[in-house]
């Protein structure tokens, strides 16, 4: 389910406080400055840097605008 894009306006990179993208075909939130990608849990972003995976460049070109 996609995320609203009124809640995507609220939520920040919690390292660069940057924007995020919805992924939807991976069901993440992607921080395109530091090339991580954050789990969404049930409905609920896991805005954890810790929980975040790094992605690659040639996936980053994936992820949409």
């Amino acid at each position: 389910m996609p995320i609203e894009a009124k809640t995507l306006n609220i939520l920040a990179c919690p390292k660069c406080k940057g924007k995020l993208v919805h992924y939807v075909e991976k069901d993440e939130l992607v921080c395109r400055g530091e090339q991580l990608a954050y789990p969404i849990s049930e409905g609920i972003p896991v805005l954890i840097a810790d929980k975040a995976r790094e992605i690659s460049s040639e996936e980053l070109e994936k992820v949409p605008s």
